[in-house]
C-alpha cells in the first residue's frame, strides 16, 4: 500500500474560461512538496491506436512503457504552462505518477505542468507573451 499523505494540502479545483478546470493552492506550498500521487490506467499501443486516440482521452494521456497512461485523480486536471511550477515523475513499476512542486507556490496560484512542445490547443500563455513583446 502507499500512504497518500499529500492530500493534507489545501488545494481546490477551479474553472477558467479559456483553460478549463485546474488545480489551485489555497495556501502557500513549499518547494519539492509532493502534491499528488496519481494511479494510472494503462492502454497498450494497439488498444490506443484502435480506440483511445480517437476520443477525448487523447488529450489526457502520458507516454508510457508499452503504450499510454491516463492519470487518475488530480493528474488529469493540471493545466499546461511554458514555465511550470509542478514537475512529474513516472513510476513505471508501480503504475503511478508523482507530482512535485518545483518552487514555492503562493496562495491562489494555479499548479501547472508542462505538456511539452507539441501542443494540440492554442497556447494562450505564449500568445499573451508575444503580444507583450510587440
Amino acid at each position: 500500500s502507499l500512504r497518500l499523505s499529500q492530500h493534507t494540502l489545501a488545494l481546490e479545483i477551479r474553472s477558467h474560461p479559456e483553460r478549463g478546470r485546474g488545480v489551485f493552492a489555497t495556501q502557500p506550498i513549499a518547494p519539492h512538496t509532493v502534491v499528488d500521487i496519481s494511479p494510472v490506467l494503462l492502454f497498450h499501443h494497439q488498444d490506443y491506436a484502435l480506440h483511445g486516440q480517437y476520443t477525448v482521452l487523447d488529450h489526457y494521456t502520458y507516454r508510457w512503457k508499452d503504450g499510454y497512461a491516463l492519470a487518475l485523480g488530480l493528474g488529469s486536471l493540471f493545466n499546461h504552462a511554458d514555465c511550470p511550477n509542478v514537475g512529474f515523475v513516472r513510476d513505471i513499476e508501480n503504475s503511478l505518477i508523482r507530482y512535485v512542486t518545483l518552487h514555492e507556490i503562493v496562495k491562489d496560484e494555479e499548479l501547472c505542468i508542462s505538456y511539452g512542445s507539441h501542443l494540440w490547443f492554442l497556447n494562450t500563455e505564449a500568445v499573451a507573451a508575444k503580444e507583450e513583446e510587440e
